[in-house]
Parts: structure tokens; sequence; C-alpha cells
């Protein structure tokens, strides 16, 4: 006698579905995750071909156009002197896991034609009893210092309500900073670009900077995860749809 096997019903098209279903997203979110690594590596590689650049000085930043980033995360160097009554402290920025305030301050450049450079200075914490109160930075007074960094867009912006203290001129201690709208404030000729200072901590101010182009293991992993979750869907379809439903066991005799 031939083995009647089991009709195929709707449930198990359903389930034919979900599992092609799931297939298809767990491995389109494994791809993704080996492009979002493709793209750090590229970035990365664009890193050390800048830093291998010769240093740029004041001059380049003051001649670069605002959309220009040909020039972002080149090595810079400038001798000026430091503006301290337009210090702004951004509020909610975090360094090594710690909240605090990134300090930004200009610097009046020396040989420039009297141009002007906002610098990322570095991290400060913050006194939480009293959130008002500013932290101690030194800045030197009228002195000629040299600043080694980075070049760099403007600080990242962080959400904010509408009709937050942060709007111009309302203190010193701000949620985000927009370059042309404190150039227009300040009357500064402001570079178009920013530069991140650093070095060891020094002046009260920590510059642990996060490094650009970091995460690829994580996304290789992510995706090693995805791309497990694809093969335990499949491999759970193919026993329990397949092999259990259609597959007689040895253990039971034949009709």
């Amino acid at each position: 006698m031939t083995a009647v096997r089991p009709s195929l019903g709707l449930r198990f098209w359903l389930i034919a579905a979900a599992a092609v279903a799931g297939m298809l997203i767990t491995a389109s979110m494994g791809r993704w995750q080996l492009s979002r690594a493709a793209d750090k590596e590229a970035l990365q590689a664009l890193l050390d071909e800048r830093g291998r650049m010769p240093a740029i000085d004041g001059a380049s930043l003051l001649n670069a156009e605002p959309d220009q980033d040909v020039l972002v995360h080149r090595s810079v160097v400038l001798e000026g002197r430091w503006l301290p009554q337009h210090t702004v402290y951004l509020d909610n920025r975090q360094m090594q896991g710690r909240p605090g305030f990134f300090v930004l301050t200009p610097l009046q450049l020396a040989a420039e034609g009297g141009g002007v450079v906002l610098v990322q200075r570095g991290w400060a914490p913050r006194n939480f009893q009293d959130r008002m109160q500013l932290p101690q930075v030194l800045t030197p007074q009228d002195a000629m210092v040299r600043v080694q960094g980075r070049v760099a867009p403007a600080p990242s912006r962080l959400y904010e309500f509408q009709g937050a203290d942060s709007a111009l001129g309302s203190s010193r201690i701000r949620q985000n900073l927009d370059l042309a709208a404190f150039r227009a404030e300040t009357g500064l000729a402001l570079a178009p670009l920013t530069v991140q200072q650093g070095g060891e901590p020094s002046e009260g101010l920590q510059r642990n900077w996060p490094v650009v182009g970091t995460g690829v293991d994580k996304h290789y992993g992510y995706a090693f995860q995805w791309f497990g979750l694809c093969g335990l869907i499949a491999l759970l379809y193919v026993w329990f749809q397949i092999v259990r439903r259609f597959i007689r066991p040895r253990s039971q005799p034949a009709a």
C-alpha cells in the first residue's frame, strides 16, 4: 500500500510565507550592517589619508567654503589670542559617558588678516548642585597661544524645546550653537569651519574626543547575528514543516 502524504493546507502556506518573509528581512538587515561596515572602513581610510597630509593654517580655514568638507579631519595649527568674552558652554554633552559641557572659544588669528576661528577647546564637567555654575576653565588673557587639532564641522545639534534658553544672547550656557547665527550675534569674522583642539588635558578641560570611523567590528558582529537568525529560521522551517511532516519516522511501521 502507498503511504498517504498529509495535504498542504492554509496553515502550511501561511507558515511558509512567514518563514520566507523572516529570512528576507534578516538577510537584508545583515547586508545593511555589512554596508555600514564598508562605509566606516572607507571613512577610516579617508581619515588616515588626510591624517598623513601636512597641517594647514588659519588662512585655509578662512578661505574655505561653508560646505567644503575636503578640509574636515585635516590637521591644523593655529596661532592667535583667545576671545574669552565670547566663550560658549554647550550643555548636555558627554565625554567617556559623563555629562558636562563642550567649551567653545573664538581664537583671533595672529597673521591671517584678523580672521577668527571657533575652537572646540574640550570638555568640562558640570556642577549638578548648581546647574548654572560655569566650570573653571583657564583662558590666557591677551597671550599668544598655539593651538593644534583637526578641522571639524560645528558641534552636532541636540534636540531642544522651542523657546529654550539657548536663544542667541540669552546665556553662555546653550544647548546648540549655529555658526552663522553666532557670527551675526558677535560680529566676528568667523571661519566657516571649526577646530577641535587636541592634546593632553589642560586648562581644566579634557580632550578625549570620540574617534571617528570606529565601530566596524560592531557592524560585523550585528551582521553575523542577523545572518545567523536567517539561517536559524530556515533550519527550523525545514525541520518542522518538511522533515517531520513528510518523512515518516523510522519507528513508524509501514502500512
